[in-house]
C-alpha cells in the first residue's frame, strides 16, 4: 500500500505524521542536500543501513554523521519512491512506521519511529537488487521440462554435473569454510541469488557439528527466533531443539536446498592474489590437495574463534583426561568418577549438568561473576516480544521480527534492556538469593544491561538456566567461586586459595578465541592483524574496548581485506544477516558498483 503520495485528509494522525516526513526527506535527498535531510533528525537520532546507502553495515550517529554520509552516498546511491506500506502507529509519542524505497540498483524497506514530528531511528535495508531478483513465488523456475528432446538431462543428471564439476573444472565465486548454520544458509542465499557458490566442511556430513556433542545439548534460544532462511521449523517443531533434532534438520537442509558441499574437507591454506583479485585456497579432500581460487572467502565458523584452553603450570603431568568444552563428548564414561569444570557460561553448565546426570562427582570452579537468566523468564519478559507463538498471532512474522530487533541502534540498547532484567530480576529473585547462598558470583552485566548486551559486547559471561543453576544452588553441583587456578597435578586442580580438588576429569569450559584467530591459521596473522577483532561493538565494558564502534566488529560486511568476509552468530543472526552478505557478493558479482561507506578502522587485534 502506498500512502505518502495520497491526500494527507484521509491519513490518520500517525499516517500523516510520517507521510509528511516521507515526503519531506525523499524532497531533500532527491535534491542531494545531506544538511536538511539531517536536519528531519533529532540531534542525537540514529540512521542505521544494512547496505542499501553504506553497502556496509553502519549506524550513523547525530546530525554530522548522517550529513556526511549523504554527501558522499547520494551522487551514486540516487534513493527515491519513499512509500508507507502500511498505516502508522502511535504509542508513548513514538510514531512508527514501515516503508519501502528505491535505490539506482535496489528495492529496500525499512523503520521509521518519530518522536514530536523528528526521527529518533531510521532503519534502512536492502532487500534485492533489481534485475537480479530471487526467483520466487510468480517467478519461481518451471522445474520439469515438459515435451521431449533426444539427450535431455533430468534434475538428478543437472544436480550431478554441476556436483562435478564445480571446484575441479569450474571454480567456485565463493568459497564458504564452515557447514555449519551459518555456512548453510548463507550457501542457501546465494544459489537462490545464483551466485556458484562451494562450502567446504571438515566433518563428514552436515549437522556433524552438533551431532558430535553431548546428548544432553539443546538450543537455549526458541523456535520462533531460530528458523532457517526459506524453511522455517514446522509447526509442530519443539520450542527447544534437541541437538540431535537440529542436527539430521541442517542435514535435510542441505540437500532440500540443493548446496555444493565438500564434507571431510579441511581448508589448510589460503593467500589472496592481489594481481589476479582472487584467494587461492587449498584443501585436503579425500587424500589428495585441491586448490580452489575463488574470488570471495567467507569465514563461516560461528561467532568465535580458536578454543582458548590455558597454559596452567602442571597440566602437562595429569594422568586422568583432559580436554576444551567444545570437544567434550558427553558425561556417560565419568559416572562414580571424579570431574572439574573449569569455567561458569553457558558450556561450563551444561557440562556440569551433562556429567552430574550421567553420576559423576563434578566441581565447577566459577573464576569471574556470571550472568544467569531463567529460560522460562527470558521468554516472558525478553524475546517473546518478538519471537514467540503470541507474536506470530499479532502478525509479527520472523521477517519483521528480524527488521524490528534490528532497527533498535546498538547504543540505545543497553537503556531498553535495562528495564528488561530489572524485571527479571524481580521475578526471580527467591531463585537468585538461593543462587548467591550457594556461593555463585552473579552479575547483570557492567551497566546492569543484561544477557543480549553482554552476547554482542563479548559474546560470554552469562548462562541461559535450562536446570543446571538448581543443581548449583541445591549442592549437587559442587561450586568453587572467586578462586583461580594456580596449577594442575597429576590427579587434580590446585585452586589460588590452597583448595585441591581431585580429578579424573578436566573440562576447560575457557571460550574462544576473535573469529580472526581462524584467518591467522588459515592466511596469515598479518591478514589476522589487517582485519582486526572481530565481534564486540567498542563499549568499553568488560572484555568489549573501546572506542565505540556502534556495530559487530568485522561481521557481514566487508574488511580491510578484499575478498575476505566473517559470517557467524546465532541461528537469528545467521538467517538474518546472511540475506545482506548475500547481496553485497551478488553485487560483487553483477559488477554493480559497491563504494563501501564507513569501512571499520582496526582498534583491537584480537
Amino acid at each position: 500500500m502506498s500512502t505518502t503520495l495520497e491526500p494527507a485528509t484521509v491519513l490518520d494522525a500517525p499516517s500523516r505524521a510520517a507521510a509528511d516526513w516521507l515526503r519531506q526527506f525523499d524532497h531533500a535527498l532527491r535534491t542531494n542536500d545531506g544538511a536538511q535531510a539531517a536536519r528531519l533528525f533529532e540531534p542525537a537520532g540514529f540512521w542505521r543501513d544494512l547496505i542499501a546507502f553504506t553497502w556496509n553495515i553502519k549506524t550513523l550517529e547525530g546530525r554530522d554523521e548522517i550529513t556526511a554520509m549523504l554527501d558522499t552516498t547520494l551522487p551514486h546511491i540516487k534513493p527515491h519512491d519513499w512509500r508507507m506500506s502500511e498505516p502508522a502507529t502511535e504509542a508513548d509519542g513514538v510514531v512508527t512506521a514501515w516503508f519501502d524505497f528505491e535505490t539506482a540498483v535496489a528495492r529496500g524497506k525499512g523503520l521509521l519511529r518519530l518522536r514530536d514530528g523528528l526521527c529518533w531511528t531510521l532503519l534502512t535495508t536492502a532487500d534485492e537488487l533489481k534485475g537480479h531478483e530471487e526467483k520466487r513465488g510468480a517467478t519461481r523456475p518451471l522445474g520439469a521440462a515438459h515435451g521431449v528432446a533426444p539427450g535431455r538431462q533430468s534434475w538428478r543428471d543437472r544436480r550431478e554435473a554441476e556436483a562435478a564439476s564445480l571446484g575441479v573444472t569450474t571454480q567456485p565465486y565463493v568459497l564458504i569454510v564452515g557447514g555449519g548454520q551459518g555456512g548453510l544458509a548463507l550457501g542457501a542465499r546465494l544459489r537462490n541469488l545464483d551466485v556458484p557458490t562451494l562450502i567446504v566442511d571438515a566433518h563428514p556430513n552436515a549437522g556433524d557439528q552438533w551431532r558430535r556433542r553431548y546428548k544432553s545439548l539443546c538450543l537455549h534460544d526458541p523456535v520462533w527466533y531460530d528458523h532457517m532462511p526459506y524453511l522455517p521449523f514446522p509447526e509442530h517443531w519443539p520450542v527447544f531443539a534437541p541437538k540431535d533434532k537440529i542436527a539430521d534438520w541442517l542435514e535435510a537442509y542441505e540437500k532440500t536446498m540443493e548446496l555444493a558441499c565438500w564434507h571431510s574437507t579441511v581448508c589448510t591454506k589460503a593467500h589472496y592474489d592481489d594481481d589476479a583479485q582472487e584467494w587461492e585456497v587449498t584443501v585436503e579432500r579425500g587424500g589428495s590437495e585441491i586448490t580452489l581460487r575463488p574470488k570471495h572467502l567467507v569465514l563461516a565458523t560461528g561467532m568465535s574463534g580458536l578454543p582458548n584452553v590455558p597454559a596452567y603450570p602442571g597440566a602437562e603431568s595429569f594422568t586422568g583426561e583432559q580436554h576444551h568444552s567444545s570437544k567434550h563428548p558427553g558425561g556417560e564414561a565419568w559416572r562414580g568418577r571424579k570431574a572439574v569444570v573449569i569455567g561458569s557460561n553457558n558450556s561450563a553448565h551444561d557440562i556440569c549438568a551433562d556429567l552430574w546426570e550421567n553420576g559423576a562427582d563434578v566441581t565447577m570452579v566459577q573464576r569471574t561473576s556470571t550472568l544467569v537468566a531463567r529460560s522460562d523468564s527470558l521468554m516472558e519478559l525478553a524475546t517473546g516480544v518478538l519471537y514467540s507463538e503470541q507474536a506470530v498471532a499479532s502478525g509479527i512474522t520472523t521477517e519483521r521480527a528480524d527488521l524490528i530487533f534490528a532497527s533498535q541502534p546498538y547504543r540505545v540498547m543497553p537503556d531498553l534492556q535495562t528495564p528488561v532484567f530489572r524485571a527479571i530480576r524481580d521475578r526471580d529473585a527467591e531463585f537468585y538469593a538461593r543462587l548467591e547462598q550457594s556461593g555463585f558470583m552473579l552479575d547483570f552485566g557492567d551497566d546492569e544491561s543484561g544477557l543480549y548486551m553482554k552476547y554482542v559486547r563479548r559474546g560470554s559471561g552469562y548462562y541461559i538456566d535450562v536446570g543446571a543453576s538448581e543443581l548449583i544452588a541445591n549442592g549437587s553441583i559442587k561450586l568453587k567461586s572467586r578462586v583461580g587456578v594456580e596449577a594442575i597435578r597429576e590427579r587434580s586442580v590446585l585452586l589460588t586459595d590452597g583448595t585441591e580438588l581431585p580429578a579424573d576429569l578436566i573440562v576447560y569450559a575457557t571460550g574462544y578465541g576473535s573469529m580472526n584467530g581462524w584467518a591467522a591459521r588459515l592466511i596469515s596473522q598479518e591478514v589476522a592483524d589487517r582485519v582486526g577483532k572481530c565481534w564486540g561493538l567498542g563499549s568499553g565494558t568488560l572484555k568489549d574496548p573501546g572506542p565505540w564502534e556502534g556495530e559487530l566488529r568485522n561481521m557481514w560486511k566487508p574488511t580491510r581485506q578484499d575478498g575476505l568476509w566473517f559470517h557467524g552468530g546465532n541461528l537469528h543472526q545467521s538467517r538474518h544477516y546472511s540475506l545482506y552478505l548475500a547481496l553485497q557478493l551478488k553485487a560483487r558479482l553483477e559488477g554493480i558498483s559497491t563504494p563501501v561507506y564507513g569501512l571499520g578502522e582496526v582498534h583491537h587485534l584480537s
